[in-house]
C-alpha cells in the first residue's frame, strides 16, 4: 500500500540515499557530503513555505519531492502557486509510476489549497510537457567582456550588502516583483543562502537611503594555470530604475582588470542593446552573417490546475478591454479533473464564469499551451499559426489574442 506524507526525522537517511542515486551529478559520495545534503534539506524543511514529502510503500521510502508554497504576482494580482522540486525515485524501483503518483499528489494538494497554477523546473521538458506543463520564458546567458558593459558615474552608489541589509533586499525584490509579471516571493531559505553562502557576493545600488537594485554573483576561476583570471557569474540582477541598472552594470564594467567575462543570466530578450559588443566570443557564424550573442535555455514550466479558480482570482484584471462570450475547451490527459469546457464572459476586459448558455466563440487547446498562454509566455495568434490551438470562428482570432496578450512576459528568479 502506498502513502505520501511529509518526511519525519527518521526518514532523512532514506532521502539522502534516494537523492544521491537519482542525481549522481551532485557527487554526494562521502559521509561528509551526505551529511551536508541532509543538513541542507533539513534547513530548507524548516522554512514554513517548504515541505519535503516521501512516497512510502509498505513503510519503505520509494520516492521523494519538495513542495513550495509560493505567492506569484501575475498580471498585477498576487495569487497562490504550488512548486515542486527534487523529485527523485529509488534507483531500484523505477518504472513503477512512483513519479506519476508524486506529481498527481502535488497537483491535488495545491488544487485543494486553492492554488490555480503549479510550477516546476523539468529534468526533461518533454516528460513534463506530456504531463500538461507548458513552457515558460527562456533564459539567456551572455558572456560579456566587462569593458563592453556601460560605464556610469552611478557606480559610486554601489556598495557590498551585509546581513544587516536583508530587510532592504527583500523590500527591493518585493517592489521589483510588483513591477513585473510572474515573479514569486523569496523564501526565507533563498534569502538565507544569499547572505550565508561562502561563494556568493552581493552588491547593492542605494538611492536616497533605499536599496533600488542588487546583484547576486560569484567568481568562477578560468582554470588552474592562472589563479589571477576569473569570470564573474551573475545569478540575479534586480533593478527598479534605469539609474540602478546602469550603476550595477558600471560596477561590473569596473572589474575588467581581474575578470575575463561577465556571465550574466537574464530573461530579457533585448539585453544586448546595452552592450558595446554583444558577441559572446564564439567565432562561428550563422547564415548568412549572424554572430552569436548568447545561449538560450528553456526552464520554468507552468501548469493550470483549476481554471475557475484562475479566473476568480483574476477578477480585477483587465483582459485586454475585450467584450466577448468565450468557451474554453481544454484537453488534459494527465489530470482529467482539469479537462473540459467552461464559459467565460468578458465585459470590457473583466472576466466572469457562467454555468451554461450561449457563447460567441470556442477555443480548443491542450492544457500545456493554455497554461503558457494565460501567464503570458506566448500569445494566441502564435499558437494558431503553429497549429497548437483551434477556434470555432476565425473572425475572433484578434479578439482572443488581445484577451490574453501582455507586454510583460513572465519572469522567474526563484530556484527550487
Amino acid at each position: 500500500m502506498r502513502e505520501i506524507r511529509p518526511l519525519r526525522q527518521e526518514d532523512w537517511d532514506g532521502y539522502v540515499k534516494i537523492s544521491m542515486n537519482a542525481y549522481p551529478g551532485m557527487r554526494v559520495n562521502t559521509a561528509v557530503e551526505q551529511d551536508r545534503l541532509r543538513n541542507r534539506g533539513q534547513r530548507m524543511n524548516a522554512d514554513p513555505t517548504i515541505t519535503f514529502y516521501g512516497l512510502f510503500e509498505d513503510g519503505a521510502l520509494r520516492g521523494v519531492m519538495r513542495l513550495h508554497d509560493f505567492t506569484m504576482s501575475l498580471h498585477g494580482t498576487e495569487l497562490p502557486v504550488g512548486g515542486v522540486g527534487a523529485v527523485a525515485v529509488d534507483l531500484y524501483h523505477k518504472k513503477r509510476r512512483i513519479a506519476y503518483d508524486l506529481i498527481q499528489f502535488f497537483l491535488d494538494y495545491y488544487r485543494e489549497q486553492g492554488a490555480p497554477l503549479a510550477v516546476l523546473y523539468p529534468f526533461r521538458p518533454d516528460f513534463y510537457k506530456e504531463m500538461g506543463f507548458g513552457y515558460g520564458r527562456k533564459l539567456n546567458q551572455y558572456r560579456i567582456k566587462p569593458a563592453d558593459l556601460p560605464s556610469s558615474s552611478q557606480r559610486h552608489n554601489v556598495a557590498p550588502l551585509t546581513s544587516q541589509d536583508r530587510p532592504a533586499l527583500v523590500a527591493c525584490y518585493n517592489r521589483y516583483m510588483a513591477q513585473n509579471n510572474g515573479l514569486m516571493t523569496l523564501s526565507d531559505f533563498a534569502v538565507y543562502t544569499f547572505f550565508n553562502s561562502p561563494k556568493l557576493r552581493l552588491a547593492g545600488y542605494w538611492q536616497d537611503g533605499l536599496l533600488r537594485g542588487y546583484l547576486v554573483f560569484l567568481f568562477e576561476p578560468l582554470g588552474k594555470e592562472n589563479f589571477l583570471r576569473n569570470n564573474i557569474v551573475v545569478r540575479h540582477l534586480v533593478y527598479e530604475t534605469p539609474e540602478a541598472l546602469h550603476g550595477l552594470l558600471a560596477f561590473l564594467h569596473s572589474q575588467a582588470d581581474q575578470v575575463e567575462r561577465v556571465i550574466l543570466h537574464t530573461q530579457e530578450e533585448d539585453f544586448h542593446w546595452l552592450l558595446a559588443d554583444p558577441r559572446n566570443g564564439r567565432p562561428a557564424l550563422m547564415p548568412s552573417v549572424y554572430q552569436e550573442t548568447n545561449a538560450q535555455g528553456t526552464g520554468i514550466m507552468y501548469r493550470l490546475v483549476d481554471l475557475p479558480r484562475y479566473f476568480t482570482l483574476l477578477h480585477a484584471h483587465n483582459f485586454g478591454g475585450q467584450t466577448v462570450r468565450l468557451k474554453v475547451s481544454l484537453t488534459d490527459s494527465f489530470y482529467p479533473v482539469n479537462a473540459g469546457s467552461w464559459l467565460v464572459d468578458f465585459v470590457d476586459g473583466r472576466a466572469r464564469l457562467r454555468e451554461s448558455g450561449d457563447y460567441d466563440v470556442e477555443i480548443r487547446l491542450d492544457v500545456a499551451e493554455f497554461s503558457s498562454l494565460i501567464v503570458g509566455a506566448t500569445n494566441f495568434r502564435r499558437l494558431m499559426i503553429y497549429g497548437l490551438a483551434a477556434i470555432s470562428d476565425r473572425h475572433y482570432i484578434d479578439i482572443v489574442h488581445r484577451l490574453f496578450y501582455t507586454e510583460k512576459k513572465p519572469l522567474c528568479m526563484s530556484s527550487f
